[in-house]
């Protein structure tokens, strides 16, 4: 019986360190009354915008990277996790 269960719990493990893991929740804020911040396809001005957010928007915050002097954050919606991108840190805020 140990000699399967082995490969089972393996399995698991290494589907698990697959998987993006979250790291932060975190809310949209400071776009002000009228704007909306925008979700990009890649960390930069240059990538397509996916969706616009309005503030108080709930997200789940992955790995940060650093493109031309700007910290992008890859996110994606707490309500629609399969929605992914990337936003400006400025901002978003703790919980």
């Amino acid at each position: 019986m140990r000699r399967k269960t082995f490969p089972a719990i393996l399995a698991l493990m290494l589907a698990a360190s697959c998987s993006d893991i979250v790291t932060d929740r975190t809310v949209v804020t400071g776009t002000g009354p009228d704007e909306l911040l925008k979700l990009r396809a890649g960390p930069g001005l240059d990538y397509n915008v996916v969706l616009g957010l309005p503030d108080g928007t709930s997200l789940n915050r992955r790995a940060c990277v650093t493109e031309v002097g700007q910290l992008w954050c890859q996110v994606s919606l707490t309500t629609a996790p399969q929605i992914t991108g990337y936003v400006s840190a400025d901002y978003l805020s703790e919980r």
